[in-house]
């Protein structure tokens, strides 16, 4: 993870809506860093735990599109919970929005994460 990447909040994904992979990792929001050349952070990533529940060292980019540019971002992460209905809610603080991130099926992507329906709402 590069400096001033800047995890806010992390939550214990134990859903049954995600793929069985999914249960026991942890969902780390990275809020970033406005002040650098080349921005770090602006998404959420995937903290990979294995079958004892200790953590690997390694995590994976889970949301990302944040940043539009160097000098443009439509949205920094803030607050990561998970719902009831086992879905994922990310919050950022640049305009407000919060994303319900809820799992569609089986399909894969060619990264092998599972794709995601977001529902966004102002």
């Amino acid at each position: 993870m590069q400096a001033h990447s800047a995890p806010l909040q992390m939550v214990f994904y134990q859903g049954d809506s995600f793929p069985q992979e999914y249960r026991g990792s942890a969902f780390a929001a990275m809020h970033g860093s406005w002040n650098r050349g080349k921005r770090t952070g602006y998404k959420v990533v995937r903290l990979i735990f294995d079958a004892q529940g200790k953590p690997t060292g390694e995590y994976e980019d889970f949301m990302t599109g944040f940043v539009l540019s160097d000098s443009q971002v439509w949205g920094r992460p803030v607050g990561v919970a998970v719902a009831k209905d086992g879905s994922l809610i990310v919050t950022e603080d640049a305009n407000g929005t919060l994303w319900r991130v809820a799992y569609r099926g089986s399909a894969r992507t060619a990264s092998g994460g599972g794709e995601t329906d977001r529902q966004i709402a102002n």
